[in-house]
């Protein structure tokens, strides 16, 4: 098997898994950020993610960035964002961690890659959909705010984290995954039982 030159399996590993989990919250900015790490020289990018750092698409990931950041300050726009990305951000994040072995014959790993990428894409993106769902039934609109500005810090710190420190991202994000998928899980229960009370009583 031969990986991209300049790069080893622990840090393909990392950088693959945490592509994937930031892509469940916030693809645009992992796309931009990554791209713009590259294009300025701050990171060498496996081959089969170079074409992050073209023009083109750091402009076009900009823009949407910005859109997403918007939108998902908005209570109620952002659940809608949320249902409309369900089918973006876990294709998307397995791409990504696809790309990360797409550039070598590395054709196993990248296929387990985009595997692992689309399963933590998809809990990432649960958990802030149900999170988001959950909070915008409360009417003031702080804490839909700090939940949003919170998403907006975690995955710069996720994507440096998967760079410098390779063997610490892997542990951060399955620690995270795991809180992920039991938070969806809690939550979804209680969006639930808050669907079902407010159901109007069958007529007799």
């Amino acid at each position: 098997m031969t990986l991209p030159s300049g790069f080893d399996l622990p840090d393909l590993m990392a950088l693959a898994a945490t592509l994937g989990l930031a892509s469940g919250l916030r693809l645009y900015a992992v796309v931009f950020f990554t791209g713009l790490a590259g294009r300025l020289g701050w990171v060498e990018l496996p081959p089969g993610l170079v074409l992050l750092q073209s023009p083109m698409v750091l402009a076009g990931s900009a823009v949407l960035m910005a859109v997403e950041f918007l939108a998902d300050k908005v209570p109620w726009v952002d659940s809608v964002w949320d249902a409309v990305h369900t089918f973006v951000r876990i294709p998307a994040g397995a791409a990504l961690a696809y790309g990360v072995f797409g550039g070598g014959d590395a054709q196993a790993w990248a296929l387990l890659a985009a595997l692992a990428g689309g399963t933590l894409a998809a809990s990432a993106h649960a958990a802030k959909a149900s999170t988001r769902a959950a909070v915008n039934h409360s009417p003031e609109p702080f804490s839909n705010w700090a939940l949003s500005l919170g998403g907006d810090a975690v995955v710069p710190a996720l994507l440096w984290l998967g760079w410098a420190h390779p063997f610490w991202a892997l542990g951060v994000v399955l620690l995270l995954a795991l809180a992920m998928v039991g938070l969806a899980w809690a939550l979804w229960r209680f969006i639930g039982r808050l669907w079902r009370r407010g159901r109007p009583e069958p007529q007799r």
